[in-house]
């Protein structure tokens, strides 16, 4: 039977699930200082998991947040190219910035070359926690996100995500349920590896989805920072509307 939506509880779980994101373009210095302290909260109402950003700002962002903000930046970003080089470099950008999240793009044109590109990266980022964005709205058929699944799980992945959010489709229920079944079927993945949606979450209606999907596939334990993650720039806004009191908005249009 499904459960009641609990806009309070829910919201609560999706602020400390939450990757405050800012990949645009034309980022700067001050932009990047304003997210960091968006993402540090309000007195009394918690903070984010994360911030996501480019890796240039990884040292900025370190340096204003606590530590129990993580600090996550992406590589081979938005395009997912085959250039191992170029992902590597990335990857090290990041670490070498006290990085603590990379957050890459698999090749989704050219899986073939994914394992020996993920192996690099996976090298490159030992110690820091490797999400892989499959741009799931990209594949042709459920079989290719199968596929990127299968080859991210096996490179070491700690996280598979759905999007980059820089495409016509992005996380989706239904591709959110092909990478938690693909976690969840494998011993190896199932008590370690997360998930995260990127890309169009927008309310804490739509965080609600994915919330549940977690639960169901992963547990109630799996909804966690450790384990869930939600990639966005404006959901901040409904989650701090709802957790003052406003009623919860609905689904976006796409849900």
């Amino acid at each position: 039977m499904a459960t009641a939506f609990d806009p309070l509880q829910t919201a609560r779980s999706a602020l400390a699930c939450l990757d405050l994101t800012s990949l645009n373009d034309f980022d700067t210095a001050a932009d990047i200082e304003a997210l960091c302290r968006k993402a540090q909260g309000q007195e009394g109402r918690g903070h984010t998991a994360a911030v996501c950003v480019w890796p240039r700002f990884v040292a900025q962002a370190r340096a204003l947040l606590p530590a129990s903000i993580a600090v996550a930046a992406v590589a081979n970003f938005p395009d997912g190219s085959s250039d191992i080089e170029r992902a590597v470099r990335d990857t090290r950008e990041i670490v070498d910035a006290g990085g603590d999240e990379v957050d890459v793009v698999i090749p989704y044109r050219d899986l073939d070359v994914a394992p020996a590109l993920l192996a690099a990266v996976r090298q490159a980022c030992a110690k820091q926690r490797l999400k892989v964005i499959l741009e799931t709205g990209m594949a042709p058929d459920e079989a290719a996100i199968a596929r990127a699944c299968s080859i991210a799980l096996d490179a070491g992945a700690d996280f598979l995500k759905t999007s980059t959010g820089k495409v016509s489709v992005n996380a989706t229920p239904q591709s959110a349920a092909l990478l938690l079944q693909a976690i969840a079927a494998r011993p190896d993945a199932r008590g370690r590896v997360g998930f995260k949606a990127a890309g169009g979450v927008r309310t804490v209606a739509d965080a609600a989805l994915y919330i549940a999907l977690v639960a169901q596939h992963l547990g109630a334990e799996g909804v966690s920072p450790q384990r869930f993650r939600i990639g966005a720039s404006g959901l901040l806004n409904d989650i701090e509307a709802v957790l003052g009191g406003q009623a919860a908005t609905a689904p976006s249009a796409s849900y």
